[in-house]
């Protein structure tokens, strides 16, 4: 399952985010991973979590996102949710198709290994494509 927080700048996502990721913590029998770009969120989200900072790692679009989300998880077959803060900000590509193709092949790999996926995107809720109005 993948679903989709989507919001222009200041309107909430990161701070919903947040809260979904301390609430996992507590809820989930596996392990909880958050990606987000920097290190602002270290004082936010439970230290049980996996936070990684993605500029630590040759992220640099959308293939090798989900490349390093599938390295994530074959290093560690625990893992039951992963948070992944700003989409445009860690792939540095702000382009809605290939976002709506990442998404799709996101929940591809969320129903193959049972991991369910939560993406917070800044954009404007009515510049979202109807494919991607399927994970709100």
């Amino acid at each position: 399952m993948v679903k989709l927080i989507i919001g222009g700048t200041g309107s909430g996502k990161t701070k919903e985010l947040i809260d979904q990721v301390n609430t996992a913590v507590k809820e989930e029998k596996g392990s909880v991973v958050c990606v987000s770009r920097g290190n602002k969120l270290t004082f936010d989200i439970s230290h049980d979590a996996r936070l990684i900072d993605a500029t630590d790692y040759p992220i640099k679009d959308y293939a090798s996102l989900l490349g390093f989300l599938s390295g994530i998880h074959a290093g560690n077959y625990d893992i039951t949710r992963v948070f992944i803060d700003g989409l445009y900000k860690i792939t540095g590509v702000k382009d809605v198709a290939k976002a709506e193709a990442f998404l799709d092949a996101l929940d591809a790999f969320s129903a193959q290994h049972s991991v369910n996926f939560t993406v917070s995107l800044s954009e404007e809720p009515s510049s979202a494509t109807e494919s991607m109005k399927r994970f709100l």
